[in-house]
């Protein structure tokens, strides 16, 4: 145990973040907000790793460095999608996912 806390309420609290980031991304129509839950979905993993590491490995450190390359991805996905959304509300002035339907014509 970490300090009180369980493997198991750890991983409640990742599964919730979890499908708090999946149940946003499918009803969000924003695509910052649909961006954030993407992030919530990696932070969850990320915690994952870290947890298994600490249970199942004490003595190892590859779930950090497996935390440490989602962080490292999310960081970019995060700066190439902010370059695209605001590119994208250059162009048509909005950041709904309904009016991006008008990019494909």
């Amino acid at each position: 145990m970490i300090s009180g806390v369980s493997i198991y309420e750890i991983l409640i609290l990742s599964t919730i973040i979890f499908f708090i980031g999946v149940y946003g991304f499918f009803t969000r129509k924003n695509l910052i907000a649909m961006l954030m839950s993407i992030e919530l979905i990696l932070n969850s993993a990320a915690l994952n790793f870290v947890v298994a590491n600490k249970y199942l490995f004490p003595g190892n450190i590859e779930g950090n460095i497996f935390s440490l390359f989602i962080i490292a991805i999310a960081a970019a996905e995060t700066a190439l999608a902010l370059a695209i959304v605001i590119n994208l509300y250059r162009l048509i002035m909005s950041l709904k996912t309904k009016d991006l339907e008008t990019m494909k014509y």
